[in-house]
């Protein structure tokens, strides 16, 4: 299909494309639905007594010791 006119071999013409049909968009991206954020919890928690502490910016949850009871938190 040299000009790109569909008259070329059967199957090749406009419209026979990958995506044809879902336009531009249309799939949910590496994203997932997190939005801006990118799925960053906004407080760590303890697993073992439970207690929250919010999460500082650039700082990750496992980085942080419980106050309480000295484990590693996680994320919520």
């Amino acid at each position: 299909m040299p000009r790109g006119d569909g008259t070329g071999p059967l199957g090749q013409g406009p419209g026979t494309g990958r995506g044809r049909g879902m336009g531009r968009g249309a799939g949910k991206g590496r994203m997932d639905g997190t939005g801006a954020r990118g799925g960053l919890a906004e407080n760590c928690v303890c697993p073992v007594c439970g207690i929250k502490v919010a999460r500082k910016a650039g700082t990750l949850c496992v980085s942080i010791n419980c106050p309480k009871c000295g484990t590693m938190m996680m994320k919520e």
